[in-house]
């Protein structure tokens, strides 16, 4: 397989130009917002104006959270000496984890306007996201950023501008971290199931996969490998997400039995 090299610009209108990233991140909340509003209808606690803020403040949380997390966790030095970079999000440059954690904070402000438990809130959230994963990291492809290792093995693909083959990582996280847990969560969380237990295997299954991944993706070249010739920042920040996970998880099951 040869990478197409995608012109990064999805349309360019002389004024402005849109690009495929932003288009993604679009496509990502669209895809909650009509999810929820699916779910909504099986759910007596939920209505259109819960799912209109719900977005609105989920959004805000990625994108302010998402910059954040980026440049504190993984690009700190640049940010000290050009603090405006936080702004040149056309490129990329958004964590997951910084996302993550922005959502969080979104929710507990939503939940105190609507007099709604965070975990009764979460457990709705979490099938809602990872086809919006899915989308950025098809981004992240599109832009020609976070590959793989150079590899000779079939699954590599031909970068023409490198001369050489690399894992097509964000592929492999479209899928799993998109596709596969989307079907994971979804399925699961169709039927009633004990509080905070929906959350816990997105936290789960994502930081495993996350985890794998990471073995095949080459870290940011700023950080490079932090311990062990192979431990990565998102290996580092993913751990904490696995045991937290495996914790809710069995503390609601074991508390109702």
């Amino acid at each position: 397989m040869t990478y197409p090299s995608i012109n990064p610009v999805a349309l360019d209108l002389g004024f402005a130009q849109i690009y495929w990233y932003g288009l993604m991140y679009l496509g990502a909340f669209l895809a909650a917002y009509f999810l929820a509003n699916y779910r909504a209808k099986q759910d007596e606690n939920w209505n259109t104006q819960n799912i209109e803020d719900l977005i609105f403040y989920g959004a805000i949380g990625v994108i302010v959270g998402g910059r954040l997390g980026y440049v504190l966790f993984y690009n700190l030095p640049n940010f000290l000496s050009d603090p405006l970079s936080i702004f040149a999000i056309q490129g990329g440059g958004m964590s997951f984890h910084g996302g993550f954690l922005g959502v969080l904070l979104a929710m507990v402000i939503f939940n105190q306007k609507y007099n709604k438990t965070f975990f009764a809130t979460m457990d709705f959230v979490a099938p809602l996201v990872p086809l919006g994963l899915g989308f950025g990291r098809i981004g992240n492809f599109i832009n020609g950023e976070l590959w793989g290792k150079v590899t000779t093995s079939p699954l590599g693909m031909y970068i023409q501008e490198q001369g050489v083959s690399r894992y097509p990582s964000q592929l492999y996280e479209a899928f799993l971290e998109g596709l596969v847990l989307f079907i994971i969560l979804w399925l699961y969380s169709n039927k009633p199931r004990p509080l905070m237990s929906v959350s816990a295997l997105f936290l789960i299954f994502y930081g495993l996969f996350r985890f794998i991944i990471e073995f095949v993706r080459v870290p940011d070249v700023q950080l490079g490998y932090l311990a062990f010739g192979w431990l990565t920042m998102g290996q580092l920040l993913s751990l904490p997400m696995i045991i937290l996970g495996v914790y809710l998880f069995y503390k609601p099951n074991k508390r109702q039995a």
